[in-house]
C-alpha cells in the first residue's frame, strides 16, 4: 500500500465492517442510483452490477480511509507520549486525595 509508510503494518488491521465502509459503500450505491435517474432509467432494478460494482469500491476505499486514520492517530498518541516521557516536570503526578478529604461533612437539619 503506497499511502502508509511501513511501520503502519504494526497497527492491527481494521475491523471489515466499519464505519468509513458503511458510509462510502452507501455512497457508491447511491451514486449509480443517481446515474441510473440521470439517464431516465429505473433508479434500483436498471444496472445491478454498477450497483454492485460501486458499493464494493466504496466499502474498500471506506476500509483504506479507516487504516490511514487509525494510523495518524497511533502516530499523533506516540508522539504526545514521547513529548510527555521527555518533560516529566510539565506533568507531574498530583497528589493523591480520598473522597472523604472532597466531600464536606455531612450534618442533616432536622
Amino acid at each position: 500500500m503506497g499511502l502508509l509508510p511501513e511501520e503502519a503494518n504494526a497497527l492491527p488491521p481494521p475491523g471489515i465492517a466499519n464505519r468509513n465502509s458503511a458510509w462510502l459503500g452507501m455512497s457508491g450505491l447511491l451514486v449509480s442510483m443517481l446515474h441510473n435517474n440521470l439517464n431516465r432509467r429505473p433508479a434500483i432494478m436498471s444496472g445491478l452490477h454498477r450497483h454492485t460494482l460501486l458499493t464494493t469500491a466504496g466499502w474498500f476505499v471506506g476500509y483504506y480511509v479507516t487504516k490511514i486514520v487509525n494510523y495518524k492517530q497511533a502516530k499523533l498518541d506516540r508522539d504526545m507520549m514521547s513529548y510527555a516521557r521527555s518533560h516529566p516536570e510539565e506533568f507531574a503526578e498530583k497528589e493523591r486525595k480520598t473522597f472523604a478529604e472532597i466531600v464536606e461533612p455531612f450534618h442533616p437539619i432536622r
